[in-house]
C-alpha cells in the first residue's frame, strides 16, 4: 500500500491503451505521422524516424537538422544489447577541429556563445535518424521522408510558440540574420498562429538525400545502400559544403559581437552516429537505461540511487517533505554532473562506477537535512579532483560585463522554461512502441531557428551545443576538438527481466531528468497511471550550474507549478528554498509509451501548451 498523495480524480485526457502500436510526441503532427507508419506495417524504428524528421518541420524552434539527437532503443529481441535489452543511439556530434579554447580566447570570449555558428558542434541528428532506419528499420528512405517532405513543401499550420519565437528574434533577423528573415519572415513580419508556413529549401534537401541513392539497385541489400548514399550526401556532399561555406562568414552572436564559425568539411566527414551500451541502474524492481556521462543521463540514476534509501513517504513529490527531499537529492546529483561528467578520452576519466555505487549514494544521502542547501556540493571520489565551475547568478553575470552588456541576440541559451516560468520553448521528444515490442525513446534538439543564421539553400541553421562546454582545461567537460559536449539530451527506457517495458522523456534542458524523475516516482512508487503522473504538478531546482549560456545558477532556487499547493510551497520556503511560482500548467512536456504485464500497450502525453499528443490503438 503506497503512502503517496492520491492522484486527482480526473486527468486532462486518458492514458491511451491498445494492442497494436502507440506513439507519444511533443507535436500532434509528428505523432500522427509516426502512427501512420505503424498502420502501414512499419515498425517502431521506421515510425520514430518518420516522426523525427517531421519534428524538424513543425517544431523548428525546438530542433533542427543542424542539431543533435540522442535515443534509447530496444529491439524485440533482447539480445540486441547483451545484458541490458537496450542501447544508446548516439547522435551527438563533437567539437570541430578548430574549436579550441585558445581560439575562443583570441576572439575575446570567456564563455562559448549561446547563439551563432562559432558554438556549432558537428550536426548529428540526421545521421543518427538515418542510422536507426538502416540498422533497425524496414522501410525505404523515400517512404519515411515522404511525411516531412510533404509538410515542408506543402506547409503546415504554425504553432503559436513558433510564431512567438520568431517574433522575439525578429529584430535580430532583420538587422543581422537576413537569411533567417528571408525564410521565417518572407513578408517582412513574423507569421501568425495557424498561418501556413513552408520550408521548400529543406524539402529539396530531403529529396536530394533520397535521390542520392536512386541508382543503388541490384545489390544484396539495396535498401541499406540507398540510406548509406544519403548519409554520404549529407556528410561528404552538398549539405556539408554549403553549411561550411556559409558559417565561415562573420555574423552576430549572443555576445553582441560578430564571429565566424570554425566548422569544416573534414569535421562533417569525420562524424558518424553510432550505437553504444546504455548506462543502467536498478530501482524498485525496474532497470533504467540512460546515456553515458557524455550526457546528463546518469544524473537521473544518481538521484534515484540517493532516494532509494528513503522510505516512500519521502519520495512523494506532492508533499512538502517529499518535494524538499527530491530537490536536495537533485542538487547533489547535478553538482556531481558538473564536477565529473564529460566525454571521456578513456572510460576511466569519469568515475561513473563509483558515482552510481550504493556506498557513494549512502554518503550523499546523509547530506540531506531539514533545510535547503544553497551550496555547490559535489562528492569526493578517491583519485579525482572535483571541478568547481564558475558560479554566478544571471544578474551577477551581466553586471560583470559592464553597464552596456545585454542579450544582444535575443536568443540566449537553449529555448527552455525560464526561472520565472516564462516559456521560451523547449526541446522535442518522441516515443514509439509497436506490436512486436520494439521501443524507441528519442530526444532531438539543437539547430533551433534562433540558434544561428539560416543557411541559404538548406533551410536550416547550425546548432550551438558547444555552449555545454567550459573554456577551462580543468573541467571534465572542457571544450576539446573531437570531443562531444556534455549534452542535456536524456531519454529513458525502463526494463524488467531484460525486456523494455516503457520509453519516456521530456524536453527542458537541465530540467529533463528532473521532470522525468517526478514521473518515475509517481508511477513506480506511487502507483499513478502514466497520464496521472504527467498531469501532476511539476517542479525543479535551479540551484545548479546552467548548461546553457550564460551558464548561471540560483542558489537554493526551486521553480514550482502553483498547483503544488500553497501549503507545500510555504513549507518549502520555510525550509529555505527560494521558490519561484511558475503558474498552474507551465513545467514539463513529458511523453511516455509502454507495455503492461499482460502485453497490452499504453501511451500518454503532456497537455501543457496544447501541442503534445499521444496516438495509438
Amino acid at each position: 500500500m503506497t503512502t503517496f498523495t492520491p492522484p486527482p480524480a480526473f486527468t486532462t485526457r486518458p492514458t491511451l491503451r491498445g494492442s497494436f502500436g502507440m506513439v507519444s510526441s511533443t507535436h500532434w503532427i509528428a505523432s500522427a505521422s509516426a502512427q501512420a507508419v505503424l498502420e502501414r506495417g512499419g515498425n517502431a524504428f521506421d515510425a520514430a524516424v518518420a516522426g523525427g524528421f517531421v519534428l524538424h518541420i513543425v517544431e523548428p524552434h525546438l530542433n533542427g537538422p543542424g542539431g543533435d539527437m540522442t535515443a534509447i532503443v530496444s529491439a524485440a529481441d533482447p539480445g540486441t544489447a547483451p545484458g541490458t535489452g537496450a542501447e544508446v543511439l548516439m547522435g551527438q556530434g563533437p567539437a570541430p577541429a578548430g574549436a579550441t579554447i585558445e581560439h575562443f580566447e583570441r576572439e575575446g570570449l570567456g564563455l562559448v556563445p549561446g547563439a551563432g555558428a562559432l558554438a556549432a558542434a558537428v550536426p548529428g541528428a540526421v545521421d543518427a535518424w538515418l542510422l536507426l532506419l538502416r540498422e533497425r528499420g524496414t522501410w525505404e528512405l523515400a517512404e519515411v521522408l515522404d511525411f516531412a517532405i510533404h509538410y515542408a513543401r506543402e506547409g503546415h499550420p504554425v504553432s503559436g510558440r513558433v510564431a512567438a519565437t520568431i517574433t522575439a528574434v525578429s529584430e535580430l533577423f532583420r538587422d543581422h540574420w537576413t537569411s533567417s528573415a528571408d525564410l521565417w519572415m518572407p513578408g517582412g513580419t513574423p507569421p501568425e498562429e495557424n498561418q501556413t508556413v513552408r520550408n521548400p529549401a529543406y524539402a529539396d534537401v530531403l529529396q536530394r538525400l533520397v535521390d542520392a541513392g536512386a541508382n543503388d539497385v541490384g545489390q544484396d541489400d539495396a535498401r541499406r545502400a540507398r540510406i548509406d548514399a544519403a548519409r554520404r550526401a549529407w556528410a561528404h556532399g552538398f549539405v556539408a559544403e554549403t553549411a561550411v561555406s556559409f558559417a565561415a562568414r562573420p555574423h552576430r552572436h549572443s555576445t553582441g559581437t560578430d564571429h565566424a564559425g570554425v566548422i569544416s568539411a573534414p569535421d562533417f566527414a569525420a562524424f558518424s552516429a553510432s550505437f553504444e551500451p546504455a548506462t543502467t541502474l536498478d530501482f524498485r524492481g525496474v532497470r533504467l537505461a540512460k546515456t553515458g556521462p557524455w550526457g546528463q543521463g546518469p544524473v537521473l540514476l544518481q538521484t534515484l540511487a540517493i532516494l532509494d534509501g528513503f522510505g516512500d513517504e519521502r519520495l512523494d513529490p506532492s508533499t512538502e517533505l517529499g518535494a524538499h527531499t527530491i530537490l536536495e537529492a537533485l542538487k547533489l546529483a547535478l553538482a556531481d554532473r558538473d564536477a565529473y561528467y564529460g566525454d571521456p578520452a578513456d572510460p576511466g576519466d569519469v568515475p561513473l562506477e563509483t558515482l552510481l555505487s550504493p556506498e557513494y549514494a549512502e554518503g550523499r544521502r546523509r547530506l540531506i537535512g531539514e533545510r535547503a542547501s544553497h551550496e555547490f556540493r559535489p562528492g569526493s571520489v578517491p583519485g579525482y579532483a572535483p571541478y568547481m565551475p564558475p558560479l554566478a547568478t544571471e544578474a551577477e553575470y551581466f553586471a560583470s560585463l559592464g553597464a552596456g552588456a545585454q542579450r544582444a541576440s535575443g536568443a540566449a541559451g537553449e529555448p527552455t522554461v525560464s526561472r520565472a516560468g516564462e516559456t521560451r520553448g523547449d526541446t522535442c521528444h518522441i516515443d514509439v512502441v509497436d506490436r512486436w515490442g520494439n521501443m524507441v525513446a528519442a530526444t532531438p534538439s539543437g539547430g533551433w531557428l534562433q540558434s544561428s543564421p539560416t543557411v541559404p539553400g538548406l533551410g536550416f541553421c547550425l546548432g550551438t551545443r558547444l555552449q555545454m562546454t567550459w573554456l577551462d582545461q580543468a573541467s571534465p567537460s572542457a571544450l576539446r576538438p573531437g570531443r562531444r559536449p556534455r549534452t542535456t539530451l536524456t531519454p529513458t527506457v525502463l526494463l524488467r527481466d531484460g525486456r523494455a517495458v516503457a520509453a519516456l522523456g521530456s524536453p527542458g534542458g537541465d530540467q529533463q531528468d528532473q521532470w522525468q524523475l517526478l514521473y518515475l516516482l509517481r508511477t513506480i512508487v506511487g502507483g499513478y497511471s502514466p497520464q496521472e503522473a504527467i498531469d501532476a504538478p511539476m517542479f525543479h531546482t535551479t540551484s545548479a550550474a546552467g548548461s546553457f549560456w550564460p551558464r548561471t545558477w540560483e542558489p537554493g532556487g526551486a521553480v514550482v507549478e502553483d498547483r503544488l499547493g500553497s501549503e507545500v510551497v510555504a513549507g518549502l520556503e520555510r525550509r529555505g528554498h527560494r521558490v519561484t511560482r511558475a503558474g498552474d500548467w507551465s513545467l514539463g512536456r513529458m511523453c511516455a509509451v509502454g507495455v503492461e504485464d499482460d502485453g497490452s500497450l499504453y501511451a500518454a502525453a503532456n497537455p501543457r501548451g496544447m501541442q503534445g499528443y499521444a496516438a495509438g490503438r
